[in-house]
């Protein structure tokens, strides 16, 4: 990843629903989750939520997915890979071991 697209993903992220809306679709896995059920659960207009969404998607954090007429998103794991990459690739001067997560961690 180029640091333009990490500063892109990174603003994407640095909104309070857009972080909230990331961290659900998180949760809910490589099912995602329908752009209804998302506006419900964050309390927000369509309208808005589909800016928020549309943010996620240039970053490629999220994706989506048309049947018919619903859409389903869903994180992008490469995605958010690329920028873990990226911030994490000079850590602890050149040992990003440090840098990983215990396997009981999560």
């Amino acid at each position: 990843m180029e640091q333009h697209s990490a500063i892109i993903a990174l603003s994407a992220l640095a909104h309070d629903a857009r972080l909230s809306i990331f961290r659900m679709l998180v949760v809910a896995g490589s099912e995602g989750l329908g752009a209804g059920m998302i506006a419900e659960c964050m309390e927000i207009p369509k309208a808005t939520l589909s800016f928020h969404l549309k943010e996620l998607n240039r970053a490629g954090l999220i994706e989506s997915t048309r049947d018919g007429r619903a859409i389903t998103y869903a994180m992008r794991p490469d995605g958010i890979r690329s920028l873990l990459a990226f911030l994490t690739q000079d850590c602890c001067e050149g040992r990003p071991e440090l840098c990983s997560f215990p396997s009981d961690c999560c």
